[in-house]
């Protein structure tokens, strides 16, 4: 395999605990020997883990808990920019480790994180000193899981053996959008809106989500979000749309719908500048809300909200 000068995305697959470590600890310990900056974003125990292997590496090191970072893994790319962005001016390599992915993921959170591990290759295909690997804990997740990390990352490796991805899809990205989400499970509060009728959008959120028990500060958070995408139906998306509301298990589900299209596929994902007009509303959204998943096409646009109850 040639030398690479493209954005370094790399999937490594391991088994256990014991297996992350022989596979993260010489990667990390190499970037400190060569001074590059690295940040971690995995789990806490994992987190302990590295920095008991590590000894005084470890203080040379930025560790973040991805359980908190990817709640939504809508937030994981602006983290990454944002440390591309404060070190690039070393003119030195980065590392990254990022693990998006664990066994304990929702059936409706697998799919926005593969569309995370693809948009990766779109966000950072210029950023050429970045190396980022992704581990993947093949003993633990679904075979379907571990193959599609083939899709979406050029570089896999195992056992110490780095290769070229055979299943990589360079174009992936361009399907963020596309598909359709599962209908609800549960019975579903509806209401219309357009320019004139928006007096009642926040009241129809805050009502159901009360009632749903969201307590009072995310249930505040989703009327917050919601708001704003129906402004951006107003504004962008034909002028008006439609609001549903319903529970699903322990979640409180909210989704916006209208005859618009989006068209960047990092939208929301890209912290807005000081003095940017638009944009803001979906990077809130991704913000307030436990996960984001959003479909669109020449049919329309779909954004469903999730809130955790508990």
């Amino acid at each position: 395999m040639g030398e690479h000068t493209a954005f370094r995305h790399e999937a490594a697959f391991y088994a256990g605990m014991n297996g992350f470590l022989e596979t993260t600890v010489p990667f990390v310990r190499d970037a400190v020997a060569v001074n590059e900056p690295v940040l971690v974003a995995v789990d806490a125990e994992k987190i302990g883990r590295l920095r008991s292997e590590l000894d005084g590496a470890a203080d040379r090191v930025i560790f973040v808990d991805m359980h908190e970072m990817g709640v939504n893994p809508a937030r994981i790319i602006p983290e990454w920019r944002e440390f591309v962005e404060c070190h690039s001016v070393l003119g030195r390599g980065m590392r990254g480790i990022g693990e998006p992915i664990w066994p304990e993921r929702g059936a409706d959170e697998l799919p926005e994180c593969h569309r995370h591990e693809a948009l990766l290759n779109l966000a950072f295909e210029a950023a050429s000193s970045f190396w980022l690997l992704c581990p993947y804990d093949s003993a633990a997740l679904e075979r379907e899981v571990v193959e599609e990390a083939r899709r979406t990352h050029p570089l896999v490796s195992q056992d110490g053996e780095r290769t070229s991805s055979d299943a990589y899809d360079e174009g992936l990205w361009r399907l963020a959008f596309e598909g359709e989400l599962p209908g609800p499970t549960a019975d579903v509060a509806t209401l219309g809106f357009d320019r004139r009728r928006l007096d009642g959008v926040r009241g129809f959120i805050w009502e159901r989500a009360r009632e749903g028990g969201l307590a009072s500060r995310p249930a505040g958070d989703l009327v917050l979000a919601a708001s704003e995408l129906v402004s951006n139906s107003v504004r962008f998306g034909g002028g008006g749309g439609e609001i549903r509301f319903w529970l699903d298990g322990g979640t409180a589900q909210c989704e916006v719908s209208d005859t618009g299209r989006i068209a960047d596929p990092l939208a929301g994902r890209a912290h807005p500048k000081f003095d940017q007009l638009d944009g803001r509303g979906l990077w809130l959204v991704n913000q307030l809300c436990d996960l984001v998943q959003i479909r669109s096409s020449e049919a329309g646009t779909v954004v469903r909200l999730s809130m955790r109850i508990a």
